[in-house]
């Protein structure tokens, strides 16, 4: 028997200051994994709106949601899950050291491009990387292509 196929929403967020990019360290299954601040949707919640909290809960840094850099499909080839990932740019407004960052983050860190690069085996996906190329190139959405109807 076939189990129900469910993709999994998510969000994520580049964040750049200074030529750097805000990146999260976690621990995942015991590797030390690279990532932008990303997580689920949850339930009442735009998807801009996700992206502000997970990068708050995984950062502690208060961001605001500058524009779509893509909206992307991915399979991982570990677990066969699908992802609908959407990815934003955003602006830091306001790091609050006293947030207590979600279980599993080991850190958040502000790294150059090239330093994302140079562990690109430690990425999450392949999308991290690929986000922060289509950022410096520019790419970008208005957020008004989402509607929410609840």
């Amino acid at each position: 028997m076939m189990r129900e196929w469910l993709p999994r929403v998510t969000v994520a967020t580049v964040v750049e200051k200074n030529g750097k990019f805000l990146m999260v360290e976690e621990d995942i299954y015991g590797q030390r994994i690279l990532n932008q601040p990303a997580g689920h949707l949850e339930p009442g919640e735009t998807l801009v709106d996700a992206a502000v909290r997970e990068t708050k809960e995984e950062t502690g840094w208060q961001v605001c949601i500058d524009h779509l850099i893509e909206f992307s499909q991915w399979t991982s080839p570990n677990s066969r899950n699908h992802y609908l990932r959407s990815c934003f740019a955003g602006t830091a407004l306001h790091f609050d050291p006293d947030q207590r960052l979600d279980e599993g983050i080991i850190c958040a860190q502000w790294m150059t491009r090239e330093e994302v690069a140079e562990n690109a085996d430690r990425l999450r996906s392949p999308l991290v990387l690929h986000h922060i190329d289509l950022h410096i190139s520019g790419k970008q959405t208005s957020t008004d292509v989402f509607s929410y109807y609840d």
